[in-house]
């Protein structure tokens, strides 16, 4: 055995410093120590790890464009070794088809400490056709090599054997997808084609569910051009692609106005165009005190039937201290049916019978713009007071509408707004809510007059926007008034 001679060297002051506790922790790894060294002396082995290898989630893998973003094939592969050198790995996958020998592949530096890259079907489909253009519906045999390579070192790179996977591909149909014709709200014009939804779990499926007219239709893949197209096929259900004006311009027949869901494949080809349970009203009034024409009912005032959703109708105007209830008809005998108020929720609507002699109606207490819409379907009705807001770069929120500011209502005078508050250098306008689709009315500029205004309406393409320079930033006093559609800025 052999012999080891552990020396404590005294200082005064060291010795001192040195806890029990200390002193019989070193003296016990030196009796582990001294015992381990009574042992024959042999060679120490170090392990310096298995080398890189790679795996594929599947063998043979058939593309369909309806899983796009789902992931076809996994490649996997394990850490290797660093030969003992301590240094990170950096790994390369090359990706090629079979027989190449990799001389055209297509690969990806993965960085270090990354052992996966999956394949989406979309990803792994546009490989195959546009980089080594491999006919749709061919099956074609794909390798894989991982080639690991240690960092700062000579040693040479450990690449793994090709690991290999069939794959057939599929010829993609459009992405987009567009309803045109005289049936159609938007008409023949292919620049303003109504766009179709795609499924959101497939996204070769397209639906619309809206208005359509008496009249024909077809589909459009691409906005300001008529072809390709899908039109008409054997039947109502079949869809055929269309992509010469040589071609048969087979259309489909929509026989009366109502509200249609449509729904296609552009794999399979088929078609679903079903009508829907239309309102049982396509007019509805407004009658009462508190209506412009009072209780004139002969002259009561119409709503606005909306023409993408049939059983939605609404009225944008000024409302006076009073009642009013929404008649089906100006029939002068007032034995109409009409919706009253659910005197349970003053939100819901219910259909009263005429001659019935329940009364129910709404209540306006203070004389402002209003917007109000009801709904057949849900059986509601909202009752929106005219705000206004504003926004835009010159204000202290910017465009951040869903804090615009809310301007201060004269209570008085409903249709005058006023704001007061700093303006810095840039541009602004009103919303007259702070929804975040941007698809509200505003009320802009004139271009020809900026001391006057317009009511923008949600959705149309006009953006004009009052501007501050740097030279008048400052704090303002905006006096808006929405009945004369003026605007009078003052700076403080």
């Amino acid at each position: 055995m052999k012999k080891y001679n552990i020396h404590i060297h005294q200082k005064k002051q060291a010795w001192a410093n040195i806890s029990s506790l200390t002193l019989i922790l070193l003296l016990s790894l030196s009796s582990v120590f001294m015992m381990n060294s009574c042992t024959k002396d042999e060679p120490i082995t170090i392990s310096m790890g298995a080398p890189v290898a790679l795996s594929t989630s599947a063998d043979n893998v058939v593309l369909a464009q309806k899983n796009d973003a789902s992931v076809a094939v996994s490649i996997n592969w394990t850490a290797g070794s660093n030969q003992g050198t301590g240094n990170s790995i950096s790994y390369t996958l090359d990706l090629d088809q079979d027989g190449n020998n990799f001389a055209n592949a297509k690969s990806y530096n993965m960085g270090k400490a990354v052992y996966q890259k999956d394949f989406t079907v979309s990803e792994l489909n546009d490989l195959l056709l546009n980089y080594w253009n491999v006919q749709p519906g061919t099956a074609v045999t794909l390798e894989a090599r991982i080639t690991a390579k240690i960092a700062g070192e000579t040693v040479p790179d450990d690449v793994t054997e090709a690991s290999k996977f069939a794959v057939t591909p599929y010829e993609p149909v459009s992405s987009t997808l567009y309803l045109i014709g005289d049936a159609s709200p938007n008409g023949w014009d292919a620049n303003n084609a109504i766009a179709m939804t795609p499924d959101a779990n497939d996204p070769t499926t397209f639906s619309y569910q809206g208005t359509l007219k008496a009249g024909n239709l077809k589909f459009i893949t691409t906005l300001g051009s008529f072809l390709p197209s899908y039109q008409k096929g054997k039947d109502e259900n079949t869809l055929i692609y269309r992509t010469d004006a040589a071609q048969p311009d087979d259309q489909f027949t929509i026989a009366e106005d109502g509200i249609y869901i449509i729904k296609l494949n552009l794999v399979n080809l088929t078609i679903t165009i079903t009508k829907q349970p239309g309102p049982p009203y396509d007019k509805l009034y407004l009658v009462g005190d508190a209506t412009p024409n009072g209780w004139d009912i002969a002259n009561a005032t119409p709503m606005v039937q909306n023409p993408d959703n049939l059983f939605q109708f609404t009225y944008d105007g000024v409302l006076t201290p009073g009642d009013f209830k929404i008649p089906v008809n100006r029939n002068t005998d007032w034995s109409q049916d009409m919706y009253m108020r659910d005197p349970s929720d003053s939100t819901k609507i219910y259909l009263h019978n005429g001659g019935d002699p329940d009364d129910n109606k709404w209540t306006i207490t203070n004389e402002n713009q209003y917007h109000v819409m009801v709904d057949l379907k849900k059986m509601t009705i909202t009752i929106e007071p005219l705000k206004l807001y504003i926004v835009g770069s010159a204000t202290s929120i910017g465009w951040d509408i869903t804090n615009a500011i809310e301007l201060t209502q004269d209570p008085n005078n409903w249709y005058i707004f006023t704001f007061q508050g700093d303006l810095g250098e840039g541009e602004f306008k009103f919303p007259v809510n702070r929804n975040s689709d941007w698809g509200q009315d505003m009320y802009m500029p004139d271009p020809n007059d900026p001391t006057k205004m317009y009511r923008h309406i949600g959705g149309e393409a006009d953006d004009n926007k009052w501007t501050i320079s740097a030279a008048d930033a400052g704090t303002y006093t905006l006096t808006l008034n929405v009945q004369d559609l003026t605007i009078n800025i003052q700076k403080q």
